[in-house]
């Protein structure tokens, strides 16, 4: 071979090597690109599916507030109807409305029955005590023009003539009239929303009337219960989630109206109920979507033009719809945030990996991934000395500590919490709640776990478990809300005191208390045996309204112990003037008043759990400020004093002596609500009418009216 041979040969050679190293580099650029795009779909994928999750999780949460707002909504519709079913069920309205329906007689009639007055007194005080009133439009003054009412409670004879009615009650024409007129017979019924007279929204509700000792039939029915009432401070404010932290959260009622959407509460940018309406076919409305997806959830615009997040309910009872949405800014701003970052993270992750890949293709080593797993190893190592410091901790207490999803599947729990349920570390983790303490106290634990979850707050509750032998104990569980983040879900960390000998010594006290003020009533009982049994029967009464009233129990004890003391102080007055025959000098009245003073410093060290002292020493306050010794008003009298002051007056009335027969109840709950807001709080008053009519105090009470058995001196204890 010639010298120009073998140069050409090897500058042939060397150019296959270099098309070789070529074709090698492309190859592996080509691997690089594909691995990258793999990549940075695989990152794509992620956040979409991410951002799917975060609309899960809205729903979800926002399912949770429409849900709790539905049912609050539901109820008072709800509540709206048995407040009329509770005068419709009333026999005596039943038996005086069948005696009225066959004579045809109305309140208008110059010769109608008594039965009137007291049907009249009913609905008045049924109609104050549930909201049935308002103001009545109309000058002050004398004129020819008559002052018209705009809520009110009326029976309505089967003609569509109001036999008897609250003051206030509104005139049955236009939209109230349409109402009544569309009922079918025989059934319940609630009007949509409307703006009255007043230019307020309202509601009227109706509930029928059937012949007594008669079937709910159709044709049985003798007249009509009718409610109206201005509902804007009851429902809108049912409206607001308790504890929602959404600046731009909004819950909204609407209807559809033809081919509009009507708004029926007030709105985020100050346009008052019934005052908006937009175009069904408005693109993407919010409204429009509610009333034709009820239970959906969506991505939707606002009234406004603002995009938000929507999930809608739909009432049976009514023709509404309510809407819960918030901004799609608020709602989703953080996570986009999250995820934006996230991207770029994974973006800068897949370059850096490209080039570890390029550096690994270049030098063959593995330099850098040993130094990760060792960094990784330290980090292992790092945070499993910090479960076991965690649990070093924990382990030493003697309350019951544990971390459960928002499932109820046990996550993180101390020694106690395992000694009690009688497992091994590994065999609890993960565990539904109910798999170890059972299905009821299970499912009893998850309903506080949801419910922690919604408020966002922590939870407080007092309980019996039976974890062992030995029977029930109590237990005080406080529930603390977690957060989710991203390597852990939303759960709630459970703490459990075992309160079980506090809440036994609590009794034993409660129990000595109890036999003190029995010991000490016996006491006054044997000095003054003609005021006998008064203390004890106001402690019943003020009892029974305090609880009508929905006080807590210390304050509904309170009540009962102190009308039991109240003539405690008697044993201060002489005996002479206790037994004395015939009139009391002014004096010797003035000694007996001032017993209840007396009766209040007598008990002022005894350390009750209410203001007892405080009772005693306001009971002779007057609601309107007239009264002793300090003059005080209102609200600055402790409501267990305004309700023993009742009780007292009322046991005084009806109660039967030697020397007179009992007052009527009905009596004396007029003479009461005469003295309403003046003597005594006319709130109270109504709930002890309530009492006497709907929870059987009438029945209770009926021996207050038996004559004693012995003559006694005649003047009054």
């Amino acid at each position: 071979m010639s010298t120009s041979d073998a140069a050409v040969a090897k500058a042939s050679g060397a150019e296959q090597g270099g098309k070789s190293a070529a074709i090698r580099m492309a190859v592996t650029g080509g691997v690089l690109l594909i691995a990258a795009a793999i990549g940075f779909y695989l990152v794509y994928q992620f956040t979409e599916s991410e951002r799917a999750r975060e609309l899960r999780d809205w729903q979800s949460r926002m399912g949770i507030v429409a849900d709790s707002r539905f049912s609050d909504i539901d109820r008072w519709l709800d509540a709206q109807l048995a407040d009329l079913r509770g005068i419709a069920d009333n026999q005596s309205v039943q038996l005086y409305m069948t005696l009225l329906h066959s004579e045809g007689t109305t309140a208008e009639d110059e010769d109608a029955p008594a039965e009137l007055g007291y049907l009249q007194n009913l609905l008045t005080v049924v109609a104050d005590r549930a909201g049935f009133k308002g103001e009545i439009s109309g000058p002050e003054v004398n004129a020819n023009v008559n002052r018209v009412g705009v809520a009110g409670l009326a029976l309505v004879a089967q003609d569509g003539l109001i036999v008897v009615s609250s003051p206030g009650f509104p005139p049955l024409q236009g939209r109230l009239q349409a109402f009544l007129a569309a009922l079918e017979p025989g059934t319940a019924g609630i009007s949509d929303m409307f703006l009255n007279n007043a230019g307020n929204p309202a509601m009227a509700f109706a509930m029928p009337v059937f012949a007594l000792q008669s079937d709910e039939s159709a044709a049985n029915q003798i007249a009509t219960v009718v409610g109206v009432k201005e509902v804007g401070e009851e429902l809108f404010p049912l409206l607001e989630q308790p504890g929602a932290r959404e600046d731009t959260a909004e819950t909204l009622l609407v209807r559809q109206e033809g081919q509009t959407v009507a708004y029926l509460t007030p709105l985020a940018d100050g346009t008052g109920p019934l005052k908006s309406k937009l175009a069904m076919d408005t693109p993407d409305l919010a409204a429009a979507w509610a009333i034709q997806n009820a239970g959906g959830f969506a991505l939707k615009t606002d009234y406004d033009g603002t995009e938000v997040l929507a999930t809608a309910r739909a009432f049976e009872q009514v023709p509404w719809s309510l809407l819960y949405k918030i901004d799609r800014s608020e709602a989703l701003s953080e996570s986009e945030d999250r995820l934006n970052t996230l991207m770029i993270v994974f973006g800068m992750i897949i370059l850096l990996v490209l080039g570890g890949m390029v550096a690994l293709w270049y030098y063959g080593t593995s330099k850098r991934a040993t130094e990760a797993a060792t960094r990784f190893e330290t980090l292992a190592k790092r945070f499993q000395g910090q479960r076991n410091f965690m649990h070093l901790v924990t382990d030493s207490q003697p309350n019951v500590i544990v971390i459960m999803d928002e499932d109820g599947h046990f996550r993180w729990f101390n020694q106690k919490a395992l000694d009690l349920a009688r497992m091994e570390r590994g065999d609890m983790f993960d565990k539904h709640v109910s798999a170890v303490l059972g299905p009821v106290e299970g499912k009893r634990i998850n309903a506080w776990i949801k419910e922690t979850l919604a408020k966002g707050e922590p939870q407080s509750f007092t309980h019996e478990m039976e974890l062992g032998e030995g029977g029930p104990r109590v237990y005080r569980s406080d529930l603390i809300p977690l957060p989710a983040r991203e390597d852990f879900p939303p759960g709630v960390l459970m703490v459990s005191q075992d309160i079980t000998e506090s809440v036994k010594e609590r009794e034993k006290r409660e129990l000595a208390m109890r036999q003190l003020v029995e010991t000490l009533v016996s006491v006054v009982d044997q000095r003054d045996p003609y005021s006998a049994h008064h203390s004890a029967r106001v402690g019943r009464v003020a009892r029974a309204v305090a609880e009508e009233m929905e006080l807590d129990r210390t304050l509904i004890e309170t009540t009962n112990i102190a009308g039991n003391l109240m003539n405690l102080g008697k044993i201060s007055v002489p005996s002479e003037v206790l037994t004395k025959q015939g009139q009391l000098t002014d004096e010797e009245i003035r000694m007996i008043q001032q017993s209840v003073l007396t009766s209040a410093e007598m008990v002022k060290r005894i350390d009750f759990d209410g203001p007892v002292y405080d009772t005693l020493a306001q009971l002779q306050e007057n609601f309107d400020g007239s009264g002793a010794p300090q003059g005080l008003k209102g609200d600055q009298i402790t409501v267990t004093a305004r309700i023993a002051a009742a009780a007292n007056a009322f046991v005084g009335m009806v109660s039967a002596r030697a020397w007179r027969a009992g007052m009527d109840f009905d009596r004396a709950v007029d003479i009461l609500l005469q003295e309403g807001n003046k003597k005594f709080d006319r709130a109270v008053v109504v709930a002890l009418a309530n009492v006497l009519d709907n929870r059987g105090g009438r029945e209770k009470w009926k021996d207050f009216g038996d004559l004693p058995e012995e003559d006694g001196p005649k003047h009054v204890d």
